[in-house]
């Protein structure tokens, strides 16, 4: 399983991909707006740094403005990923995209057709959103789950990217159904690494340690 981090930080993916859990970047409108930069910076940063695929995300609506801004992004780095809204335009242009070489990811997914709709159009990923189901009483792992399922039974190559993560359960559950990607924000990547057991061990580990060498 792939993990990539869930920011537009450049301090954050730096810490990431020194734990060596960073296998890509996943970045949004509101994420660069949280750095308070130039964006076009930001993104050209990011993709220097990073040497996986790094999601950036258009902001048109129509089919034709997305696909001029899918050009436009996709020429700052030969790992950028596109991210396109699961929408009616969002698919056509996803279609036109992936004619021309260009990858894509097909974000804002709530329910499993809308994956195999995206992944028909040729997504090079879908990310199915479960922490807003989640905040709505639905449980999101389950269309993690059905689209899994509906990929393995059709052999689809899209990747599946489990997005909208809260807390480490949530990748957890991404395994166990076999998602392919988990993309995760940073305060949670931490979080995964961390126990109590863990501490109190370290602790009398290191306290015998000393007792030994009095």
């Amino acid at each position: 399983m792939k993990f990539f981090i869930d920011t537009a930080n450049i301090d954050e993916i730096k810490k990431g991909m020194e734990m060596g859990l960073v296998d890509g970047v996943t970045t949004n409108p509101s994420l660069l707006a949280k750095e308070k930069k130039d964006p076009q910076a930001v993104l050209q940063e990011i993709l220097r740094t990073v040497p996986g695929p790094v999601s950036l995300e258009v902001i048109s609506t129509a089919s034709d403005g997305m696909c001029e801004e899918a050009r436009k992004l996709a020429s700052l780095g030969d790992n950028a990923v596109i991210k396109i809204p699961m929408t009616e335009e969002g698919i056509k242009a996803v279609r036109t995209l992936t004619n021309e070489g260009i990858k894509t990811n097909v974000t804002l997914i709530f329910q499993p057709i809308q994956a195999l709709i995206a992944a028909k159009a040729g997504a090079t990923y879908v990310s199915p959103f479960i922490g807003r189901l989640d905040d709505i009483s639905q449980r999101g792992m389950d269309i993690v789950d059905d689209t899994c399922r509906i990929f393995f039974n059709y052999g689809f190559e899209t990747e599946i990217i489990v997005a909208s993560i809260r807390n480490p359960v949530h990748v957890l559950d991404a395994a166990l159904v076999g998602a392919d990607i988990a993309t995760i924000p940073f305060n949670v990547l931490k979080q995964l690494m961390n126990h109590p057991l863990t501490d109190i061990g370290l602790e009398r580990f290191l306290k015998d340690w000393q007792g030994i060498k009095g």
